[in-house]
């Protein structure tokens, strides 16, 4: 159904610093003109990524206090598992930190430790940034073969992102014994995130068949190309995203995934692998850097909150509704995170200790004592900074 509204109500507003042209260029000129070093309480619009730009829902929110942390075996994991393995059809599911992580592992199970990936090759419609580096950290090559259409960016095309099947075909007849798998990104991060057809990643799977060779999606905005698979391929308008999804992942080997993105959480990735031997390899790895197998690092509020909503993805997708991008510090688990120090009227900046240390202080002395000085300095200084 058509609207013409956004499908959600507004409930919280995060206010923005507007800076002025002076200010700006000040922030610019102290950070050498570097804009990973400005803080980002002074960057009016945010366009350095698409992570975690995504606004959370009420019931994802809820999920926080819902998660289960237990280690091992939580109910949060079970639910998030359910939730993967209904979307992509993938049984072999295994968390992470974030999508970079599950790049690691997997290019570190098929190509290697550093530098055993040495002469070889890892094909890709064109790597993102992490990807390529987490290859060439192994010793392999990644390359990049996107069509001509793909490489020119004043051109108009349905599927800019899709890889060059010919020049695919001539890589691997070449040297088919240095490629150990084939990388295809759904969406194209990397041109501007262009989407890929489904005829193209039929094809692409033809070819890994024809010649042995594993493919793997990154597949960060999966949602986001099948919904241009839905309005752009022939054949395609009828069916619903989450058709199109499940026929993409169906040609897919394994899957890394930032769920940062379409998964419309604030941190966490998934690796999917089919073959039971790479699975178990690959969670042996992601033991001894990430965490359990049945959390990977990331908070299981994360993985209730992925679960709780993550139906209404397609929604959000399908709607082309936007969303506003915000930052947040929750993930700590320290009360100073929150409430580094106090501050009084005519007092130095206090901490405050424990409720019951002060219950228990009240109790035992009728007389009022002052606050105790603030010993996080460096607590106290970012939070006199932000204040300012």
């Amino acid at each position: 159904m058509k609207t013409i509204i956004e499908p959600f109500r507004i409930k919280s507003v995060e206010p923005i610093r507007i800076t002025t042209a002076e200010q700006r260029h000040r922030h610019l000129v102290e950070a050498s003109y570097n804009l990973f070093r400005i803080a980002a309480r002074h960057v009016m619009i945010d366009l350095l990524t698409d992570s975690g730009t995504g606004a959370m829902s009420s019931e994802q929110w809820a999920g926080i206090m819902r998660g289960d942390e237990s280690y091992a075996g939580a109910d949060s994991y079970h639910r998030f598992l359910g939730t993967v393995r209904r979307i992509t059809g993938f049984d072999n599911v295994l968390p992470t930190h974030q999508g970079r992580a599950s790049e690691r592992i997997l290019f570190q199970v098929l190509l290697g430790s550093p530098p055993a990936g040495c002469g070889r090759i890892v094909p890709n419609n064109a790597h993102f940034d992490t990807t390529r580096a987490n290859i060439e950290h192994c010793g392999a090559e990644a390359v990049d073969l996107l069509t001509d259409l793909g490489r020119c960016p004043t051109e108009e095309g349905p599927f800019k992102g899709n890889l060059d099947v010919t020049a695919l075909e001539r890589l691997l007849t070449e040297r088919a014994d240095d490629v150990p798998l084939v990388v295809l990104t759904v969406t194209c991060n990397t041109n501007g995130g262009q989407p890929v057809s489904l005829e193209n990643l039929r094809a692409v799977r033809d070819l890994c068949d024809r010649f042995g060779k594993p493919l793997y999606l990154d597949a960060a905005r999966f949602a986001e190309n099948a919904w241009f698979i839905k309005q752009r391929e022939p054949g395609q308008g009828a069916r619903s995203p989450r058709d199109i999804v499940l026929d993409m992942f169906s040609l897919a080997d394994g899957a890394m995934i930032s769920a940062k993105k379409d998964g419309l959480v604030n941190i966490g990735g998934v690796l999917l692998v089919r073959d039971p031997a790479t699975f178990a390899e690959a969670g042996d790895l992601l033991i001894l850097t990430e965490g359990f197998v049945t959390y990977g690092v990331s908070p299981a509020a994360t993985w209730k909150r992925w679960r709780s909503d993550s139906p209404r993805c397609w929604t959000r997708i399908t709607c082309g509704t936007a969303s506003a991008r915000w930052r947040t510090s929750a993930r700590s688990s320290s009360p100073e995170a929150f409430r580094p120090c106090v501050r009084r009227a005519g007092m130095p900046c206090t901490s405050t200790p424990p409720r019951s240390a002060r219950t228990s202080r009240r109790r035992s002395s009728p007389a009022r004592r002052s606050p105790r000085p603030c010993t996080n300095t460096a607590a106290c200084a970012r939070a006199r900074s932000d204040r300012s």
